[in-house]
């Protein structure tokens, strides 16, 4: 628990001026790669999929993460369309919060509403990815998100399970952490 809350302390501390590679330099799929993985939010919100879902255990464990990723994707490409979506930061924010009290209070629901609540929130993260892609090729932008995203997805995931059935309290301790996390940015926002 310590090396986690270390880690997560460690990575939100990146600061937006050095978070993401360029795709020149580093090409279009590392860039997509890293852009997850350097922004707070970002890196909050996917381990809180992944702790939610170790908590629900079963379907969810592999569903629900899928469903982030595969929604995720759509709202990337609708932000190629002429489709304005509104308060696009404030909702990002907020799937912080929430994943994490998810996690915190381990809310046991049916693995379809679980979907429903990820796939919303990775709406709005997939669409925030298409308005930072710049130079960056849209496909392997894409892609280098989506497995960053799932492979934060399984971190999440494998601490939930890895921990075991006594350490639930670990897991919703993680997410009280990934809660604290959103509100901090909430407030640094």
């Amino acid at each position: 628990m310590k090396r986690f809350a270390i880690l997560l302390a460690a990575l939100t501390l990146s600061t937006p001026a050095f978070a993401h590679l360029t795709p020149a330099e580093h090409g279009s799929l590392a860039a997509g790669f890293s852009h997850p993985l350097f922004g707070a939010d970002h890196v909050l919100t996917m381990v809180g999929v992944g702790l939610w879902a170790s908590l629900l255990g079963g379907r969810a464990l592999w569903a629900i993460p899928a469903a982030f990723v595969v929604t995720m994707v759509l709202g990337f490409a609708t932000s190629f369309t002429p489709i304005a979506l509104p308060f696009v930061e404030p909702t990002i924010a907020a799937s912080v919060v929430v994943l994490g009290l998810l996690a915190l209070v381990a809310l046991q629901v049916p693995t379809i509403v679980g979907v429903v609540v990820v796939g919303f929130f990775a709406f709005f993260h997939g669409y925030a990815h298409g308005g930072e892609l710049g130079a960056a090729g849209a496909m392997p932008f894409m892609v280098g998100f989506a497995i960053a995203t799932a492979t934060l997805h399984g971190l999440g995931a494998s601490f939930g399970l890895l921990t075991g059935r006594s350490g639930r309290v670990a897991t919703r301790m993680a997410g009280a952490l990934t809660t604290l996390g959103g509100l901090w940015l909430v407030a640094g926002a």
